[in-house]
């Protein structure tokens, strides 16, 4: 079974990530944060997790205000880096684990966590300013990340304790996982500073130090506060450390902290943090191998649940249909109906069901009815027909099953 073996709370600051792509590890008024960063790398070298567990926030690169979930779980097989505004990162991909992630987000929405999934959207500096100094990558990272986003930049901000609860959800969630993986657990953002109003620049050391004792000895002391707590004693954007509430709740109390650094240089408190499990042992909880509401399904002839494994393995196909909504992808079907497939990277298999309009074959090979219906009515059918293509039916014959034939 899974494990947490450790949590990581991490500052996330944009710079680091500038300075380590400049080369600055030795410039001296850097040199106490990457020389701080170290003991975390080699701890991390040293456990080798399977996967890293990343609360992190997104700061409008890969989501924006038209939709930004309060909590968002990657299920990707891989994550690219955003572009910031000034180019790309030379950073490789970061592998994802869909079938863990998958698994995570089932559990957490069964405890009534409300996730989102999301794939094809980069991670930002919130994950890839403190990674590259935890991890070694020249030859591609060393293990895995499931990220998981969380809103603390639009309010209203989930709370404090609600943060908390959700690292313990997580844990729950990791426990009931079959496979042997070892799993650290990373909380980023913060510590104090405010960089917007005439209060940026803000800062509190002493703040900063109660709040990194908290989080090891009392954390229910962090998570009972109010956002206009943070925001008056830490800064306006040190809310973020609520993200460490949830790493931390995700750990046992057995813990002990390994390593600590704290850094201000500017404008930011750069801190990280390395607690370790004193029993690393699997818990030997029930194993959740599947969404519990959907127990039974399978005896539902003809039924067919669009779930997260479907979407993430199906997401181009589906993709091919969605874009139907727009003039110019309706057009170059219309133009060559192979050449928009060949485009759209479908499989001869998929091809051939869409060259067939092989409605229910479509569903069955992952095809969402709900992008389908966009792409049927290009060719000109209606959904009234689709479903007769379905029940394996004529037109007719699916009318005459239905109370007002006549409502076509």
């Amino acid at each position: 079974m899974a494990r947490i073996i450790g949590g990581i709370g991490s500052s996330h600051v944009p710079t680091i990530g500038v300075a380590y792509d400049k080369n600055r590890q030795d410039f001296p008024a850097w040199a106490p944060l990457f020389k701080g960063f170290e003991p975390a790398f080699n701890w991390l070298q040293e456990k080798k997790p399977d996967v890293l567990v990343f609360f992190y926030n997104d700061h409008l690169n890969a989501f924006f205000y038209d939709l930004y979930p309060t909590f968002a779980i990657g299920v990707a097989p891989s994550y690219g880096v955003a572009d910031e505004g000034a180019g790309l990162r030379p950073l490789p991909a970061l592998p994802g684990h869909p079938e863990f992630a998958r698994h995570i987000a089932e559990s957490m929405i069964n405890e009534e966590f409300d996730l989102s999934v999301f794939q094809d959207r980069p991670l930002d500096h919130g994950v890839f300013s403190p990674l590259p100094l935890l991890w070694p990558h020249k030859d591609g990272w060393p293990g895995a990340v499931v990220p998981i986003q969380v809103n603390v930049v639009q309010y209203p901000l989930p709370t404090a304790m609600r943060c908390f609860r959700l690292g313990q959800a997580l844990r729950r969630a990791i426990e009931s996982y079959p496979e042997d993986l070892k799993v650290v657990v990373v909380g980023t953002g913060g510590l104090s500073h405010q960089i917007h109003g005439e209060r940026t620049g803000y800062n509190d050391t002493d703040w900063d130090m109660r709040f990194i004792d908290l989080i090891e000895k009392d954390p229910m002391v962090l998570a009972e506060m109010k956002h206009v707590d943070y925001i008056r004693l830490g800064g306006a954007e040190s809310v973020e450390v609520i993200m460490w509430l949830a790493m931390r709740g995700a750990l046992s109390n057995d813990i002990k902290k390994v390593h600590q650094n704290y850094y201000l240089a500017t404008t930011t408190a750069m801190t990280v943090l390395v607690f370790e499990e004193n029993d690393q042992t699997a818990k030997n909880n029930a194993i959740v191998s599947q969404n519990p509401q959907l127990t039974g399904i399978e005896d539902i002839a003809g039924t067919y649940a669009f779930d997260i494994k479907t979407g993430t393995e199906s997401i181009r196909l589906n993709r091919f249909f969605w874009n139907m909504k727009t003039p110019a992808s309706r057009a170059e079907f219309e133009q060559d109906e192979a050449a928009a497939c060949r485009k759209a990277g479908l499989t001869e298999e998929e091809t051939a069901l869409v060259r067939d309009r092989n409605w229910l074959g479509l569903i069955k090979h992952g095809a969402n009815f709900f992008v389908l219906e966009k792409f049927a009515r290009l060719v000109g059918q209606t959904n009234l027909e689709v479903y007769a293509s379905m029940r394996g039916e004529t037109f007719d014959e699916f009318l005459a099953t239905r109370q007002v034939p006549e409502a076509r």
